[in-house]
């Protein structure tokens, strides 16, 4: 608890602030005493109900969903008072401009103008807009599954590998799943796609191995014709809860590598593997996490042990900040790196070919979707599941099918 009571005092008193400045505008717009008690009770009720699970919250349970739940509740209701509180306080500065010319003009002295009712008609009708999305995305918009296609070409991909198609899936985490019936048809999607390789580039756990159980019937009806190969993520190694013992993280993280193997996944730990077609072949490599700022137990070397320069390679590496800082590096010429890892925060506004934004910006040079440098790819999967916000306003969960081309 008390390392809690510092933090809850700083975000109590932004809260009051929040809260009186929001109620400002509700109160100018409405006279009802009924709806204003309505409008602060249920602000109320959220913010309790998200400080008891804060602070009751067992970090030996990891993140559960009733846990993210609370989380997602708390965005919702503080982030679009956010945009109430930024034109109010404009409004603020308004006021207090022509107030101070009144102070120091020769006439005589006016009152503080009042709050105008549509400057706060505005501002509530503002608000309404991400309120709704984070609603409709923690109901309906984490299971709103984008198929992204893109078609790569390469002069130095085998001819027999012409064509040769890839569905890349990323950051399952199971842990944080509550509808099977959702979950089984995203699976079914990925299915759809018939591509002749299927690749998970990590995190298919938030933390424990266990919250796989509900769903392996689920995963282990993927399927691709020339494999399904899969990496470790920064979640599955379970460094974010609290063990009884050294041994009890040690147990889970052999389960959770086990994992890959029951449902079908051939799990690269820094290993690679060759595929051959009609005599040809390309290389897929797979590295344990290695992130800035993360875990950094991935080792590349060890990964291309006996892999030439002018082998075709793909490389999966969970953390895309290993590519800007190591693999674009690499005189060994990564042609194609996937990874996953940022979610793009899960929420954001993306406009197809015109505009693509999220905070997430700020932290990953390469955050959501393709990137190329130097004739090298990288491409960042958004991810199918979700971890810490139970929704996805924005930044859709993602199935990502790419199809190599010689030329």
């Amino acid at each position: 608890m008390s390392r809690w009571l510092f933090p809850l005092i700083i975000v109590a008193v932004l809260i009051v602030v929040v809260e009186i400045y929001t109620f400002q505008a509700f109160k100018t717009v409405s006279k009802n005493k009924l709806v204003r008690f309505f409008f602060l009770a249920g602000s109320v009720g959220v913010y309790l109900y998200s400080f008891i699970t804060l602070i009751t919250y067992d970090r030996s349970n990891g993140q559960t969903p009733e846990f993210q739940m609370a989380m997602g509740l708390l965005l919702t209701v503080s982030i679009p008072k956010l945009v109430v509180i930024f034109i109010l306080f404009g409004e603020d500065m308004y006021r207090g401009v022509l107030k101070l010319i009144s102070a120091i003009s020769s006439g005589e002295t006016k009152s503080l103008a009042g709050r105008r009712k549509f400057i706060s008609q505005i501002a509530l009708g503002l608000a309404a807009i991400p309120f709704v999305s984070f609603i409709y995305g923690i109901v309906q918009g984490k299971y709103n599954y984008k198929v992204l296609k893109y078609q790569l070409s390469f002069k130095d991909l085998p001819a027999a590998f012409d064509g040769f198609t890839i569905t890349q899936i990323s950051d399952i985490h199971s842990g944080s799943f509550t509808n099977k019936e959702k979950i089984q048809y995203g699976v079914d999607l990925i299915n759809q796609q018939k591509s002749d390789m299927l690749l998970f580039t990590g995190d298919i756990v938030n933390n424990k191995a266990d919250e796989m159980d509900n769903w392996m019937d689920v995963f282990d009806k993927l399927s691709a014709k020339d494999g399904k190969y899969s990496i470790l993520g920064n979640h599955d190694y379970g460094d974010y809860m609290d063990w009884e013992n050294p041994q009890d993280k040690i147990d889970n993280f052999q389960k959770v590598k086990d994992i890959h193997k029951k449902i079908g996944f051939d799990l690269l730990l820094d290993e690679h593997r060759y595929l051959e077609k009609d005599g040809q072949k390309i290389a897929l490599l797979g590295v344990e996490n290695w992130g800035k700022g993360f875990n950094q137990a991935g080792d590349l070397q060890r990964a291309a042990a006996g892999i030439r320069k002018e082998d075709f390679k793909i490389l999966m590496s969970h953390d895309p900040s290993h590519w800007e800082e190591k693999v674009k590096k690499d005189p060994l010429n990564y042609q194609l790196t996937l990874s996953g890892h940022t979610h793009g925060l899960q929420m954001g506004i993306e406009i197809p070919g015109w505009f693509k934004w999220s905070p997430s910006k700020y932290v990953y040079k390469q955050w959501a979707g393709l990137y190329e440098e130097g004739g090298r790819f990288i491409n960042v999967n958004r991810g199918f599941g979700y971890h810490a916000f139970p929704g996805r306003v924005g930044i859709w969960p993602e199935i990502t099918v790419i199809e190599l081309k010689k030329g």
